[in-house]
């Protein structure tokens, strides 16, 4: 079989080399910033090839069709350009200020809603910020030090790996949430692509300088990485079904809870992301039970 023919069965755009250079009016990272635009605005289930030829013009559809050869290919592009490392490290999003409360605390930080934002703010990159250790300069390391010394954060002199791990995994959960479409297409079209490797990576490092090896380190990643996409996905379905209804979100929970057999309250707050029973304060919850019962070399 020929190197050709191997790579189109291979089953991702990832494993496939890129087109040639060409004179095309499009490169292929203005194509995905364009499929981006078209998610948030439409969101999944209306988006297509049509509707991404028409947005980029009869004269750049071919351009479209030679950089990226089919739908799926485009989808596994767009959603890992969503994890991107520089995406999550200049994300704005903020946790809702209920959620301080249930945030890991750094190590001498007080808690509330400053310690919140401390963890939630950053992300740790693969190759920095691993030794635990923070400049005395009493700045957290990397790009959220020059933002978190602006607004007079107290930062604290040490890290535990709890806390680096949950600032890169909220960090991904915010870029999700502010996506909720690529939320939809982590079972199907994540995993290969490098900023998904990369998000893997450095929570790995984490773990790895935390001293869990071996098989240990293989559950403890599958139990974060799993939580995280079951959240995400869980989260991204609920707004689905509440979006094709064409509805405002508390009004569909008022007049569908009877059906679904639950409290019209309780389930506006639970799908209210600044509800503390909503999806966020669920998922910080959630993340804080899992590292707090995660220990190296041992899971229990």
């Amino acid at each position: 079989m020929r190197a050709a023919d191997r790579s189109t069965v291979l089953g991702s755009v990832w494993l496939r080399d890129e087109p040639e250079p060409t004179r095309a009016p499009l490169t292929r990272a203005e194509i995905v910033t364009t499929a981006i635009r078209l998610l948030d605005r439409d969101g999944l289930d209306r988006f297509s090839m049509r509707t991404m030829a028409a947005e980029l013009g009869t004269a750049a559809t071919s351009a479209l069709y030679w950089r990226i050869a089919t739908k799926d290919d485009l989808l596994e592009l767009v959603v890992d350009e969503i994890l991107a490392l520089d995406n999550l490290l200049t994300l704005n999003q903020e946790p809702p200020a209920q959620l301080a409360t249930e945030q890991l605390t750094p190590k001498g930080a007080a808690p509330g809603r400053r310690a919140a934002r401390q963890v939630a703010k950053g992300v740790v990159v693969p190759g920095h910020e691993m030794t635990g250790q923070v400049p005395p300069a009493g700045a957290v390391p990397g790009r959220g030090a020059a933002a978190q010394g602006a607004r007079g954060i107290a930062v604290p002199g040490q890290w535990d790996w709890r806390d680096k791990v949950s600032e890169v995994v909220h960090a991904a959960y915010w870029a999700l949430s502010e996506h909720p479409w690529a939320a939809q297409l982590l079972p199907t079209h994540a995993g290969l692509g490098p900023n998904y490797q990369a998000l893997t990576e450095s929570v790995q490092q984490i773990l790895t300088e935390a001293r869990f090896k071996g098989t240990h380190l293989d559950a403890a990643m599958s139990a974060i990485f799993h939580y995280l996409i079951g959240s995400a996905v869980t989260d991204a379905a609920w707004r689905a079904v509440v979006r094709r209804s064409g509805l405002p979100e508390s009004t569909w929970a008022q007049q569908s809870a009877d059906r679904i057999g639950v409290d019209p309250t309780h389930l506006t707050a639970y799908l209210n992301p600044q509800s503390q029973a909503g999806p966020h304060s669920r998922f910080t919850t959630g993340l804080r039970a899992i590292l707090t019962a995660l220990r190296p070399r041992q899971l229990s």
